[in-house]
């Protein structure tokens, strides 16, 4: 199949397109590059650099026409949200739109959308948090990605546009960035890697559900060919959790890290950061009824994450000692 990834230079999306292309399908990424690298960019798939709401991706459409969709580009930063809510809009509402009347023109099989489980439910009062829950989002971002939602509801009910809402935990592994918009678990192995304590907000007994990248692979696999099912006013009825269902605490994480590393540098304790969830998990009963399973426990993922940036952090000192020479 014809495969446009959005955001594939980023960390998730460069992992899901080498997955479309090590299964046989044609794969073309856009990306604006604001974060993603070229870098991350697999052998086989074919770059495009603009942003998602550039009208010009409507001849790219025309030009190739996708049979899948994976939507992975985003702005992703709560703080930034809260800031500059028209930018989280601009680029989540509207770019979103600008893929879906594209996808809708060429006939597009089916439409991948990266929704949220840790900002959708808000403060849920169950955990491992279901599909059905209440949503109650309490950030622009939350707000944002909710609406996406909405609008694909409104384009497969009046237009037919097939499509699944994947609300991912909190996805880890090779190749996060440990700079910007990073995850704790980067930007804890990055600390650590420079010599440096680790900085926890607050008591450090806020959860989060943390997923690892291969295993996120393998929902977006299954949510592109799984049937989805016929139209109906629920919205939840096309969407996934992808977690672990398990609660870890942001010290008990430090505690991992430290071991699988075999670093420690001390902690630092700032100030509880406004706005922040205080417990989050995910009920993927729905997604496991379709065989998927994580496949890799958090120990296990840590590690393979801890190789990667020591690999990485070798890399880029090397890289400054040849310059030095």
């Amino acid at each position: 199949m014809n495969v446009l990834v959005t955001g594939g230079a980023g960390f998730i999306g460069s992992h899901i397109s080498e997955a479309f292309l090590e299964r046989g399908d044609r794969v073309w990424v856009l990306d604006d590059l604001s974060s993603g690298k070229r870098d991350n960019i697999p052998a086989g798939a074919e770059l495009v650099v603009a942003d998602v709401g550039d009208p010009g991706v409507r001849d790219l459409f025309r030009d190739v026409r996708f049979e899948v969709v994976s939507h992975h580009a985003a702005q992703i930063d709560v703080r930034v949200s809260v800031s500059d809510p028209a930018l989280d809009a601009r680029v989540n509402v509207l770019g979103l739109l600008n893929l879906t009347e594209a996808a809708l023109e060429v006939g597009t099989r089916r439409f991948l959308y990266v929704s949220s489980g840790g900002v959708v439910y808000g403060e849920p009062d169950d955990r491992p948090t279901a599909e059905t829950a209440p949503k109650q989002p309490l950030s622009p971002y939350g707000v944002s990605k909710l609406t996406g939602e909405y609008y694909l509801r409104y384009y497969r009910q009046v237009h037919g546009l097939e499509y699944v809402a994947l609300r991912y935990a909190n996805v880890y592994g090779p190749r996060q960035d440990p700079h910007g918009e990073a995850g704790v678990i980067a930007i804890f192995l990055n600390r650590l890697l420079e010599g440096r304590p680790i900085t926890i907000f607050g008591d450090g007994e806020q959860t989060r559900d943390y997923v690892n990248v291969a295993d996120v692979v393998s929902a977006n696999l299954c949510a592109a060919d799984m049937e989805v099912p016929v139209p109906s006013a629920d919205l939840d009825d096309v969407a996934l959790n992808v977690g672990t269902g398990a609660e870890t605490s942001v010290n008990r994480l430090a505690d991992l890290l430290e071991q699988v590393s075999g670093r420690a540098h001390g902690r630092e304790h700032r100030a509880a950061r406004a706005g922040e969830l205080r417990r989050s998990a995910l009920d993927s009963s729905r997604l496991r009824g379709l065989g998927w399973l994580p496949r890799r426990t958090l120990e296990e993922g840590l590690r393979e994450t801890f190789a990667h940036f020591a690999v990485r952090k070798e890399e880029a000192l090397e890289a400054e000692r040849v310059r030095a020479r």
